[in-house]
């Protein structure tokens, strides 16, 4: 077999009408194409060329070609954790201005364990250790090692934490404080303090100068909806703190938080709260046994339950070691628990993509968005298919023609 390659400087045109002349094009085939806009695509093909992609539609595939059963969009997943570790300034709690960016490595294995699993975009948001630990950046999972070139979206997110895992490893100064953990929070109610104070700062600092401290800047652009805010919450009452905080902080600024709760394990405890908050939600990876950090308790049909309360939901996989907690296999997961095959694929797709603003480039397969393609053996997110194969930016970077 060898690769189907558009022949140089060929002319086709697109599903849209669009004339292209390229030197060299990648042309993959499917008996299903499921471009994640609710069109699916019989015995259909995507070509890809410079990065971008350049047709899609009903296509037949000539011999010798590379031909899969079925074609998704690369998978996006906004909980990757695939930084290294340390990746928070640990003397303060409070660090909106800080950008993980600075602190990854390009050349960690978490990179390609992603890559291979289907998953070609992340969003990398610090360490949880802080209660506002930062600015999350988006990236692919692969190309240059270099995180600049790897960027799809700076400054994607501020990152931070409700929960018990803020205040793990503080404690209170009796006396002669020892060490600079020494100090506040050392409870959940020190974490919702230090996030209320941090806020209602920044609301001070925009209405006199003087008072302007490192992240007042940051902090006020996420109450003005103008950032988005990814605060992890696993129990119930960290949720509805989250959402309490952003609805008292709503009758402060103009324009209001937008509000994504990362690792929502018990956000189906309350539907009427989260509904009105208009939250949107990552799940975590499901826990076989039902409880998860904080004691949380996830529901095996809580994705079904948030979908038909109308809640944009992700799927996540915190970059889990076991092939069996990967990405997709949430997305097995999450149709078992009642999601039909287009909403677990919008979940791992286009919805993550519009969460935090980078859908112009991926999250679908449409003429233009990024070459970035799931290969499958089979109906995705079924127990009998697999990620054989990936494209990323138009590069076959996975083939599923080397098992063979």
């Amino acid at each position: 077999m060898i690769l189907h390659l558009v022949t140089p400087l060929l002319f086709f045109v697109s599903s849209g009408g669009e004339a292209v002349v390229d030197s060299q094009s990648l042309t993959v085939y499917a008996d299903v194409v499921y471009t994640s806009t609710g069109e699916r695509i019989e015995n259909g093909g995507v070509t890809v060329s410079d990065g971008r992609i350049r047709a899609v539609g009903a296509m037949r595939a000539p011999k010798d070609a590379l031909h899969v059963a079925a074609i998704t969009a690369g998978m996006i997943d906004l909980s990757g954790h695939v930084t290294t570790g340390g990746s928070v300034e640990e003397s303060r709690e409070v660090t909106p201005e800080i950008r993980v960016a600075g602190t990854l490595d390009p050349f960690s294995i978490s990179w390609a364990r992603q890559l291979r699993s289907g998953v070609t975009t992340v969003l990398v948001s610090p360490d949880d250790r802080n209660v506002i630990g930062g600015l999350a950046v988006a990236l692919k999972t692969g190309g240059e090692k270099s995180i600049e070139a790897r960027t799809v979206k700076a400054d994607a997110a501020l990152r931070g934490a409700f929960g018990s895992e803020p205040s793990r490893g503080n404690h209170p100064a009796y006396g002669r404080p020892t060490d600079f953990y020494s100090r506040r929070p050392t409870t959940r109610m020190g974490v919702e303090w230090e996030w209320r104070k941090a806020m209602y700062d920044a609301v001070a600092a925009s209405k006199d100068p003087a008072r302007t401290f490192p992240g007042s800047d940051e902090l006020m652009r996420a109450l003005k909806g103008e950032l988005v805010v990814v605060a992890q919450a696993w129990a119930t009452q960290d949720i509805r703190t989250a959402i309490f905080l952003v609805e008292e902080m709503a009758q402060q600024v103009e324009g209001g938080v937008r509000l994504v709760l990362d690792a929502g394990a018990e956000t189906w405890k309350e539907p009427d709260l989260l509904k009105r908050s208009k939250a949107a939600v990552i799940l975590p990876p499901f826990a076989h046994a039902g409880r998860t950090t904080d004691g949380a308790f996830m529901a095996w049909n809580v994705a079904r339950r948030l979908q038909d309360l109308g809640v944009t939901i992700a799927l996540s996989s915190h970059d889990a070691l076991d092939d069996g907690a990967r990405l997709a296999m949430q997305g097995a997961y999450a149709r078992r628990g009642g999601l039909t095959l287009d909403e677990a694929l919008a979940a791992v797709t286009i919805n993550p993509a519009r969460m935090i603003g980078i859908d112009d480039r991926v999250g679908s397969i449409e003429i233009g968005k990024d070459g970035d393609l799931c290969l499958w053996s089979g109906e995705p997110f079924q127990a009998t298919s697999r990620v054989v194969g990936v494209v990323l930016d138009g590069e076959l970077v996975v083939d599923p023609r080397a098992a063979e």
